[in-house]
């Protein structure tokens, strides 16, 4: 009945967001419209989709009220160095939100967060 799942995050700049994405390995879609400001972008990574679709285009052509900022969803993004993506993706100046740390004794993760203040946990199996 149900097929390929994918997450969509709500922006209110959704080129800045997709790019930001892309910066970090994801591969553009779909894009809606396909020349000027879109309202939906959908991108892949190693066949995990998500999309950043508009807050007023939700608003307006789905009649929904989605919340535009926040922890409201995150995503995680698996490595083989957290450390090393961690600092390479504050030096750029990507905000912090926690430094690596051991978990469960088996993982190594941080967080670090996108344009939109969706938190990304970058995690590694130690």
């Amino acid at each position: 009945m149900f097929r390929t799942p994918q997450v969509i995050l709500f922006s209110e700049n959704v080129s800045h967001t997709a790019e930001f994405y892309t910066g970090l390995g994801f591969t553009e879609t779909f894009r809606v419209p396909i020349e000027g400001e879109p309202i939906h972008v959908d991108l892949a990574l190693d066949g995990y989709k998500i999309g950043i679709a508009s807050v007023s285009s939700t608003r307006d052509d789905h009649g929904l009220d989605p919340v535009p900022q926040g922890q409201r969803t995150a995503v995680i993004l698996w490595t083989d160095d957290t450390t090393a993506a961690y600092a390479e993706l504050t030096a750029i100046g990507v905000p912090a939100l926690v430094a690596p740390h051991r978990w469960l004794d088996r993982l190594l993760i941080a967080w670090v967060a996108d344009p939109d203040g969706n938190p990304i946990q970058i995690v590694q199996r130690l």
